[in-house]
């Protein structure tokens, strides 16, 4: 697969990813966070906000891939 097409599919599955986790977090974060303590309250809201990233930063990765070369 050329890098053009990687990257193409990589931006709608970021959005996509962006979207579903964002919707996620604050379903999470308004049913069972809000019952939890201060201190994990702060935890736990760093880390949905967070931990998007390491999937996002994999996708870029493999959107970021060179194109194999050819045989001549």
């Amino acid at each position: 697969m050329r890098q053009r097409v990687r990257k193409l599919i990589g931006t709608v599955l970021l959005l996509v990813l962006v979207v579903v986790w964002a919707v996620s977090a604050m379903a999470l974060a308004q049913g069972r966070v809000t019952d939890l303590p201060w201190a994990w309250q702060t935890v736990s809201y760093i880390l949905l906000g967070t931990l998007w990233v390491i999937p996002a930063g994999l996708l870029i990765r493999w959107m970021e891939r060179p194109d194999r070369s050819r045989p001549s």
